[in-house]
């Protein structure tokens, strides 16, 4: 769960504007003159300078802010970021008028990134992995989900889940790993979708759980992937082997997967552009978080966007993630995905933040951990050059970070 043991000195930084996120605060959580305190990668203290207790800072070493921002460690709690090669070509392709089937009869689609996975070995995937961890590092980001789904297959799932977990040692962040088994079928499956989700059931998900390789269990409910029922079998061996779980569901169209995961209490429901009323009040009522997904959104060129509005009026918590992806979202940058967020879903700048940061820790049962600036959490914080947390937002290709704080170093 991260790289060094997170052990550090006793510190303070000072004189600095905080977006706290805490929960049941205004808006942001905004304290103008705040100061945070940490020590052994725990924040101590997050709140207004003033009434800081002498005791918490005595003897911390000091770094005075200058009236920097600081919210806490951006979140990217849903990506695919493991994977081998690219699906350029396909996109080419589409940029010229192939279809999805002409691209995928040229061997284009998840079967492509599956062939490029199982070719790989799990050093080379690491290899390949760390310049797109290193891209959203360098925004801040502090914790990052990462799923698996190329491998279809007992070794290779577990190949690309162990290849996440070490990512963790080689820099200093924290991954969550989700096994997406049910992702899409291999070639060898030869269209028999219950004989595949048999295998998933019966042997992968059981090795991954032994193995202790995957934080959760996440699948792909729709037309082209599998239906509620077959995805409900998964789900069934996922809460026996005391698995928290995740669907991908409701994004080409309505075949009630917000439901589906509002059902078995997942911890989220991803893209969700076709969810309706029931949809939403049930993972409103599960406490199942909405993650938002502009980029897929943005770059197969959908039209349908998720109810924003509706959700807001079931008092449906929002995330938003990159959905790192070789083949419908190859984005590297949370701060771009908040600006898309906005700008195509009409998100608000506290919606965004949040999404990225409080509610992102939600989808990942971490709340408790970290996501929010406030005592007993985790120190990881984002320090950022900027006038105003709107700035965050809006934006484009602009990276204001100053400095990155995980556990306290």
């Amino acid at each position: 769960m991260g790289g060094a043991n997170g052990k550090s000195g006793h510190r303070v930084w000072r004189n600095a504007r905080l977006a706290t996120m805490a929960e049941g605060s205004a808006g942001l959580g905004i304290v103008e003159k705040g100061a945070i305190a940490a020590c052994d990668g725990l924040i101590l203290y997050a709140g207004a300078e003033a009434d800081m207790p002498a005791s918490v800072g005595q003897g911390a070493e000091t770094a005075d802010c200058s009236g920097r921002w600081i919210t806490p460690g951006l979140i990217d709690c849903h990506t695919h970021l493991v994977y081998a090669g690219n699906r350029a070509n396909e996109f080419e392709m589409r940029l010229a008028g192939a279809t999805y089937e002409e691209v995928a009869r040229a061997g284009g689609g998840i079967v492509s990134s599956v062939k490029s996975l199982r070719a790989a070995s799990e050093d080379e995937l690491v290899a390949e992995t760390l310049p797109r961890l290193d891209a959203l590092i360098a925004e801040g980001v502090t914790t990052v989900e990462i799923k698996s789904g190329y491998g279809l297959d007992a070794e290779n799932e577990k190949k690309s889940l162990r290849a996440a977990r070490r990512l963790a040692s080689e820099r200093p962040v924290t991954v969550r790993t989700t096994c997406l088994a049910a992702h899409a079928l291999p070639p060898e499956a030869k269209a028999d979708k219950d004989a595949f989700i048999d295998l998933v059931a019966g042997t992968i998900l059981p090795q991954v759980a032994a193995e202790k390789l995957a934080d959760a269990v996440d699948g792909f409910c729709e037309g082209i992937a599998f239906s509620p029922g077959q995805m409900a079998r998964v789900f069934d061996k996922a809460t026996a082997l005391g698995l928290p779980v995740k669907l991908h569901a409701d994004q080409l169209s309505n075949l009630h997967g917000a439901e589906l995961a509002a059902r078995y209490g997942a911890l989220s429901a991803d893209h969700l552009e076709y969810t309706d009323e029931e949809g939403a009040a049930a993972i409103a009522k599960a406490g199942t978080v909405a993650t938002i997904l502009p980029g897929a959104y943005y770059f197969i060129r959908e039209t349908k966007k998720p109810p924003v509005d509706l959700f807001r009026r079931h008092g449906v918590k929002m995330a938003v993630a990159t959905d790192s992806n070789p083949g419908t979202s190859p984005l590297t940058s949370l701060l771009l995905t908040m600006n898309m967020a906005a700008t195509l879903f009409g998100m608000t700048v506290d919606e965004c933040l949040a999404g990225i940061t409080r509610e992102a820790a939600r989808a990942l049962g971490l709340l408790e951990q970290t996501g929010t600036l406030e005592a007993g959490k985790s120190a990881d914080l984002a320090i950022w050059d900027i006038e105003r947390p709107a700035e965050l937002v809006y934006r484009m290709g602009f990276n204001p970070l100053h400095a990155r704080i995980w556990r306290g170093q």
